[in-house]
């Protein structure tokens, strides 16, 4: 039995358009220079405080704290006022649904998002029966720190050896290295792949159909 974790921005949607815009406009409000869309990829997948703090280069203080209740209003408002939900990349409904019918894997997502949010994409897109476990920004530490797959490797009893971590950022690599789970890193997120390798992922997929088959 293999326990199966996804990330989910940059790897199950793709999140990085109202991630960048919502973060360009909490920096307007607080008087700052907007962030390069680099640089916002670059942080994608950490928690939002934590995230913050690494584009200003400091350490999570109260200003930082509030920069992130205002990220959260207007990431709400942009649902509010219509805002699309983020779309799946391609292949990501079929694979889910055929690795959540096989009986040697359990699906799981580990992710920045907080819970609400995740919930919200996993229901839009028909995926919330389909896995089995998941941890968010409201449940444990900030990747890398391994808690979230460790936590969820107890809560399955399946242990980090028979873990796959899949996702597009380092911090996901890091955070399975760290476990002592594998990581595959995917090609089309936000991260480059030799950045991916460099952090530990044993194989990078280019495709969803690929991922199957190295699971």
């Amino acid at each position: 039995m293999k326990l199966v974790l996804f990330d989910c921005d940059g790897t199950l949607v793709d999140s990085v358009n109202v991630i960048h815009t919502c973060m360009e406009r909490t920096f307007d409000d607080f008087g700052l220079p907007r962030p390069a869309l680099a640089h916002t990829k670059s942080i994608i997948g950490l928690t939002l405080d934590i995230a913050i703090a690494r584009m200003l280069e400091r350490n999570v203080d109260e200003e930082i704290a509030a920069m992130t209740a205002r990220y959260k209003e207007h990431f709400m408002l942009h649902r509010q006022n219509g805002g699309a939900l983020e779309n799946t990349y391609d292949g990501i409904g079929p694979l889910i649904a055929g690795l959540a019918e096989r009986d040697d894997v359990v699906l799981g997502v580990v992710t920045g998002k907080s819970r609400r949010g995740l919930s919200a994409i996993l229901e839009h897109h028909g995926m919330t029966k389909s896995f089995f476990i998941t941890r968010t920004a409201d449940d444990c530490p900030s990747k890398p720190h391994p808690a979230m797959v460790l936590e969820c490797c107890a809560e399955a009893g399946i242990g980090p050896e028979a873990t796959i971590v899949i996702g597009d950022a380092i911090y996901d690599m890091q955070m399975a290295v760290s476990a002592g789970a594998r990581g595959i890193g995917v090609s089309w997120g936000y991260a480059p792949v030799e950045a991916l390798l460099a952090a530990g992922a044993d194989r990078i997929a280019h495709s969803a159909d690929e991922i199957a088959g190295i699971i």
